[in-house]
């Protein structure tokens, strides 16, 4: 920073060149939850058991995508440092075994999903939505691999500062699951199958759009990304394990607060299961203009610890949190004045309306908490730092939240709304353990970049 320029000055620079990077991911981020709501429309046209289904269903296969959003996050923060660093010529062997990781990954996650689908009568999930779920379930688990494989050539292209191809490719395939899962849906009479069967070819398009263009891409040719063909390698896939791991059980422990809370309220019947679903997604709708600056967070942070510059550390995450409440508070307003409204564009059940608008005002208290734990999350990331934080999700999602929601919810005959006040606790204390770290560790010298 200049002597002639203020700190005021410096956070707005600072803030736009971190808005130029987020608003691709934030777009990106919103076409593919975008899917989400394709198929949750659909589903609501077709019935409220198929409305149902779709929403136990999404709340397994959100598992799969949080394990792969989580374990391939190793990508960015590694790739970011090196190209802060100036040690381009390293990025691309460290891409070609985190593909490797990412197809041993989405293989494995294939037998998760179908897993998942056998457990939904121990769960206590109503019969009437079993059936459906099921079908859904085996169907999209086929998208497990090109969904991991999607995940690792976007990150590659974001660790470099490049996010434009992200948002191109996600759009696109947000176009293509509409018609595809209306025609699979109603047209060929699959029913909930048809979504999964949709949602499973878009990820494969996906993952072959964005290879076909980092392979073609002139931005991409010193990489070398495809110059050979490269066995998997123990040392760099450990490497990306040991940093990918925790943040898979960081982001796994979020995400599968809101999975099982989505289970819990499976047992309580078809509306409020219906109700849930709706207002989680339109909160999960807002999560993404965080969760994008919250990418473009690490990106930033983990350039400035390659340069070796602390400074920037400390000013690339400011602009992220100013950039995110600024969203969370839009966020807020919209859910507390548009509820009914927005429920209504899912379902014509006045019952089901009534609930999913009071579930809306619980996602605005958390719209804060929930935007500061995500960009503590995403600053930490882009410094490497993954364990702390694998253990303050641990206790402030499954020590705190869910057990009190469990309890408010079920024991105390609450619902729905008794659940989401879990939530709330669960988001509000990760928030306030995650930037205290990171304010910590942004006040010690930086570490050496390293692969191994």
């Amino acid at each position: 920073m200049s002597r002639s320029e203020s700190r005021a000055a410096r956070l707005l620079r600072e803030m736009r060149v971190s808005f130029v990077l987020a608003l691709p991911l934030v777009l990106s981020q919103l076409s593919s939850m975008g899917m989400n709501i394709v198929d949750t429309l659909l589903a609501g046209r077709h019935g409220p058991v198929t409305l149902a289904a779709v929403g136990v269903g999404s709340a397994i296969w959100s598992v799969v995508i949080l394990v792969s959003i989580g374990v391939l996050m190793a990508v960015p923060p590694t790739v970011s440092q090196l190209n802060g660093a100036g040690r381009r010529g390293e990025i691309g062997p460290v891409f070609r075994q985190a593909l490797w990781l990412a197809l041993a990954l989405g293989v494995a996650l294939v037998f998760v999903v179908r897993a998942g689908a056998l457990a939904l009568g121990p769960m206590g999930i109503t019969p009437e939505a079993r059936p459906e779920a099921v079908a859904f379930l085996r169907a999209i688990s086929w998208g497990a691999p090109g969904l991991a494989l999607f995940f690792c050539l976007r990150n590659l292209s974001e660790g470099v500062a490049w996010t434009v191809p992200s948002m191109v490719v996600g759009a696109v395939g947000l176009a293509l699951l509409a018609p595809l899962g209306y025609g699979l849906m109603f047209g060929a009479g699959l029913g909930a199958a048809g979504l999964g069967y949709a949602v499973a070819i878009v990820l494969w398009c996906q993952a072959a759009s964005m290879a076909t263009y980092l392979w073609r891409a002139r931005r991409f040719a010193d990489l070398r990304l495809f110059e050979r063909f490269e066995g998997p390698r123990w040392p760099p896939i450990r490497a990306l394990l040991r940093l990918g791991l925790p943040m898979g059980v960081s982001v796994f422990m979020e995400g599968s607060l809101f999975v099982a809370t989505a289970l819990l309220i499976g047992t309580l019947g078809t509306t409020q299961m219906a109700a849930h679903q709706i207002a989680i997604l339109i909160a999960s709708l807002c999560f993404m203009v965080p969760l994008g600056v919250a990418m473009a967070t690490t990106v930033r942070v983990g350039h400035a610890v390659g340069a070796g510059d602390l400074s920037g550390v400390r000013w690339a995450a400011g602009a992220g949190y100013a950039l995110a409440m600024l969203a969370q508070t839009a966020s807020a307003v919209l859910l507390v004045t548009s509820a009914a409204w927005l429920a209504a564009l899912f379902t014509a059940d006045p019952a089901v309306i009534a609930l999913a608008s009071l579930l809306m005002a619980y996602a605005a208290v958390f719209q804060y908490p929930d935007g500061l734990q995500a960009l503590s999350a995403g600053a930490l990331r882009g410094m490497k730092d993954t364990r702390v934080p694998m253990v303050i999700t641990v206790l402030a999602y499954w020590g705190l939240g869910l057990p009190l929601g469990a309890w408010l919810g079920l024991a105390r005959g609450q619902g729905a709304p008794g659940l989401w006040t879990g939530l709330i606790l669960g988001l509000a204390v990760a928030a306030s353990l995650l930037g205290w770290r990171f304010w910590r560790l942004s006040r010690r010298p930086l570490p050496a970049v390293s692969v191994t």
